[in-house]
């Protein structure tokens, strides 16, 4: 049963229905990494990394480490730690099949974005992942981002959604714990959400690096 009707299917249809972009917002976009980039990029602990494998199916993932953790290359290239996760490594799985790769990062408190695309690989040169040391730790992999645009996006996003405003924020009072929802969509015998909650615990606490 199809939930929704009349989609749009153009370009044009979407440019009657929400305009066209002005001049600033049509003529912001650079190809590379310029000093005032690179000074935001030094600020941002930050980044939501988008990527899709070979049919399509797409995938957004959280990044983040102590400010500028992003390592300028030069005005065309960035290469972006892979700290320790989970081991599902959907990103780096999708690079594989894609090299395509959305970059949004984010300063706390800042209301703009800045946003980068480009082509993406993964690398395992020692040379070049002995400058993203932290906390005594070499990450074994890294990606390296070929910078095809790179822009400031606007805040109107984040004033809707006052993400950055502590009075603002939803009262979490009555929301399920994320082990709560992890434990209910893995169904594993033994992992309840105590199980679930001291495994995650555990992690944080012993192998964020």
């Amino acid at each position: 049963m199809k939930l929704y009707h009349n989609p749009v299917h153009t370009v044009e249809e979407l440019y009657s229905l929400q305009g066209t972009p002005g001049k600033l917002a049509d003529n912001k976009v650079i190809q590379h990494i310029d000093d005032l980039t690179k000074q935001f990029l030094a600020h941002s602990p930050f980044v939501v990394v988008s990527t899709s494998n070979a049919k399509g199916e797409c995938d957004s993932s959280p990044r983040g480490d102590t400010p500028g953790f992003t390592y300028v290359l030069d005005n065309k290239h960035l290469l972006i730690p892979e700290r320790m996760g989970n081991k599902r490594i959907d990103s780096m799985k999708n690079i594989l099949e894609n090299p395509n790769i959305g970059l949004l990062f984010m300063v706390p408190g800042l209301e703009e974005t800045l946003r980068i695309n480009g082509e993406a690989t993964i690398v395992k040169d020692e040379d070049l992942l002995s400058k993203l040391e932290a906390q005594g730790h070499i990450p074994k992999v890294g990606i390296v981002v070929h910078v095809n645009e790179c822009f400031i996006h606007c805040a109107k996003a984040f004033k809707r959604s006052k993400l950055w405003r502590p009075e603002q924020w939803p009262d979490t009072t009555n929301l399920p714990s994320p082990a709560k929802i992890m434990a209910a969509h893995a169904k594993l015998a033994g992992h309840d959400e105590e199980k679930v909650q001291s495994s995650l615990n555990e992690s944080y606490n012993e192998r964020l690096y």
